[in-house]
């Protein structure tokens, strides 16, 4: 577990708009991504996410223009994800702004990109994206989903992961879909399962509702904590978050 954990707010994005809904479904508009992104840089947020939510689905490409914008307006690291399918992907969103590169359905198709994205660039510019879901009767209880949750895999969460890894990955975004946009909380059990097989930092997301229910996720084995819902609807800020996990004796910038 690193020793100083980071606050990330996510910017799930559909059609240049921030979206936000329950179990990857039902999405409503939750406002201009430039102007959240800079609202979180002033609240103190350690990074941002950029999701790009249907840009496998509609088989296009990221919305670059709102990446740019976005990182013209923040100075913190930003994560950029959707829609990415090779190398020349990841080169074009690292030009405008972009520090990491997050890939999930395309490095499901085909894992070979994970290497190819980690070769060229190297492991700490590759997030693998991980979007799962609750599977009774498989390995671990867990299999990945792709196309934004859309479309299940019969593909183990944990032997992905740990596959990933192996191919070059230097981060795991672990997202729960069963707990997205539930605000119950974080799954814990599957945090707990990831951090003992990841040599890599492990951003825990789905399911933050309160300002309490960061530090689990933290103790359970992550490195950093992301939400959205809480932030876009102004029930927790950056700063509450952070207070939070220091009254839970957790070290943050």
């Amino acid at each position: 577990m690193a020793l100083v954990c980071r606050v990330i707010p996510c910017l799930d994005v559909a059609d240049g708009r921030v979206v936000k809904g329950v179990n990857f479904a039902n999405l409503r508009d939750m406002g201009d991504p430039v102007d959240l992104a800079r609202l979180y840089y002033a609240q103190g947020a350690d990074e941002l996410t950029f999701l790009d939510v249907t840009a496998t689905v509609d088989d296009r490409a990221t919305t670059y223009d709102v990446v740019r914008r976005t990182a013209e307006e923040v100075f913190i690291p930003l994560t950029v994800g959707g829609g990415v399918r090779t190398t020349d992907d990841v080169a074009r969103l690292l030009g405008v702004g972009a520090d990491k590169v997050g890939v999930n359905s395309a490095a499901i198709a085909r894992p070979d990109l994970l290497g190819e994205i980690a070769d060229r660039f190297g492991s700490q510019v590759l997030v693998l994206s991980l979007d799962v879901k609750r599977a009774p009767g498989t390995p671990s209880g867990f299999v990945v989903t792709t196309h934004g949750g859309r479309t299940a895999t019969t593909l183990d969460a944990l032997e992905w992961a740990r596959e990933a890894i192996e191919r070059g990955a230097g981060e795991l975004l672990v997202n729960s879909i069963d707990a997205d946009g539930t605000k119950d909380g974080f799954d814990l059990e599957l945090v707990g399962l990831m951090r003992e097989l990841s040599s890599v930092p492990v951003i825990a997301s789905g399911g933050a509702g309160s300002a309490e229910h960061f530090a689990p996720a933290i103790h359970a084995g992550a490195d950093a904590v992301l939400a959205a819902s809480v932030f876009h609807s102004g029930q927790l800020t950056i700063g509450d978050v952070k207070a939070a996990l220091k009254t839970d004796g957790i070290d943050v910038r």
